[in-house]
């Protein structure tokens, strides 16, 4: 359940009768591009909405009569009928409320493309999200509170491009933790992002290829050494030809 404050009413109105439900707005515009199980992954119904229960008018908590839920949605049982409302009808969104989305949506868009992007012109290093977030003001693009932050990326990008130097790219790095940090420390080097080959050596130590988004460089390395104490090795690998050497 989400809280009455983090909701927006999504309403129908049918056979004379109007039918409100309280849900999450991300999570209603998910359902209504079908695309709830792949955006919210791991979670239910019961998770993005602040009620189970279907109102008249949720503002005072009237309820419509049951006659009129069997009549429209063949149902009274509003876990049924919650994802109905929200599929045919419209999501009422305050001024308010827009401005949070719009506030959050922007958040996420700039953490996205601070952790894929970089700044080719400085040795590919990332691109703080604070200067990112500047660029955008700078560049006047407006974040669509209505749009999931992945579909806004390349709009975003295109927008950013005259401001700063950026371009997206992933990159791959071998890290090399001695053996006294190895047994505890690779579980979670070997998470931060795809594993491309592992390998034990004799002396104990480990030694694991990772590759993940460019922008995530600083973060990798802080990771690094807080497992190992400061003492593993990294090395930036350029071609892939160099994942099957030590």
């Amino acid at each position: 359940m989400i809280s009455l404050d983090d909701a927006v009413t999504a309403q129908l109105e049918s056979h004379g009768e109007r039918f409100e439900v309280l849900v999450d707005p991300d999570a209603a515009l998910a359902i209504k591009r079908g695309t709830f199980d792949e955006e919210f992954e791991g979670q239910d119904l019961e998770d993005v909405i602040a009620a189970e229960d279907v109102f008249e008018d949720a503002a005072s908590g009237d309820r419509p009569p049951e006659s009129a839920l069997e009549e429209v949605f063949g149902t009274t049982d509003p876990m049924e009928i919650i994802p109905q409302v929200i599929e045919r009808g419209e999501i009422q969104i305050t001024a308010e409320q827009r401005r949070e989305m719009q506030e959050q949506k922007r958040k996420r868009l700039i953490n996205i493309i601070a952790r894929n992007g970089i700044n080719p012109q400085q040795n590919d290093t990332p691109h703080p999200p604070e200067r990112i977030d500047r660029a955008l003001e700078e560049a006047g693009y407006t974040v669509d509170p209505m749009t999931p932050a992945q579909q806004q990326i390349d709009d975003a990008l295109d927008a950013l491009r005259p401001v700063i130097p950026i371009r997206f790219e992933e990159i791959t790095v071998a890290a090399q933790l001695p053996a006294d940090y190895a047994g505890s420390g690779q579980a979670k080097v070997r998470e931060f992002g795809d594993l491309e080959r592992e390998e034990w050596q004799s002396d104990g130590s480990w030694v694991g290829v990772v590759t993940f988004p460019a922008g995530m460089q600083n973060e990798f390395y802080e990771l690094v050494n807080e497992v190992s104490s400061g003492e593993a090795e990294t090395r930036v690998l350029k071609d892939k030809d160099e994942l099957a050497t030590r």
